[in-house]
């Protein structure tokens, strides 16, 4: 390397060492409930600016509901003598909560999580969703999803929040009774 190369990497690194370390003094000098507030304040005393309008609020689910959801799933599913594995997704399919029961094959995890993605991409039982590939066989080929029972949309209002997936019973069916344990739990 020569010498002018290592002058501009040591200036640049020294620029982005000197940025980073402002940035966080900056960034811990006001308090992070003043940052929302002033940013929500901007936005909305522009007059050509987003307004309200331009806004959702969304229903979550919290990670305790997710696990209580979890953990009534896989209570289910032990009382029957089955080793299963559980997924929480929340409504984008990212994984709040999974739980692998004592001997669940190592199948079941990936396929829990794909089966609570699919409920809650469709709104739907997952053991509903198998009977439409019929009619359009290829949604099996969009990433993430699985079209197997066991699969059950948490729904709040109407809309999905949530979807609890089961792997690892002989069958679809239990899978799907084990995960609306889990649905059924969130009521409580």
């Amino acid at each position: 390397m020569n010498t002018r190369t290592r002058v501009l990497t040591g200036t640049a690194l020294a620029v982005a060492l000197g940025a980073g370390a402002f940035g966080a003094v900056s960034a811990s000098a006001t308090p992070a409930s003043d940052v929302a507030s002033a940013s929500v304040a901007s936005v909305s005393s522009k007059k050509d600016g987003p307004g309200d309008k331009d806004f959702t609020t969304t229903t979550h689910l919290t990670v305790d509901a997710a696990t209580r959801a979890a953990q009534a799933a896989l209570k289910a599913a032990e009382s029957e003598n089955q080793k299963v594995t559980v997924a929480v997704v929340d409504r984008n399919g990212n994984t709040i909560v999974t739980l692998r029961g004592d001997g669940a094959g190592p199948q079941s995890y990936e396929s829990a999580q794909r089966k609570a993605f699919t409920a809650v991409s469709w709104n739907a039982p997952t053991s509903v969703l198998v009977g439409r590939l019929a009619q359009t066989p290829n949604l099996k080929d969009i990433p993430g999803t699985l079209f197997l029972g066991g699969g059950t949309p948490v729904q709040a209002n109407g809309a999905p929040v949530a979807g609890v997936g089961v792997a690892g019973a002989p069958s679809g069916d239990l899978d799907e009774k084990f995960a609306k344990a889990g649905v059924d739990a969130l009521g409580k």
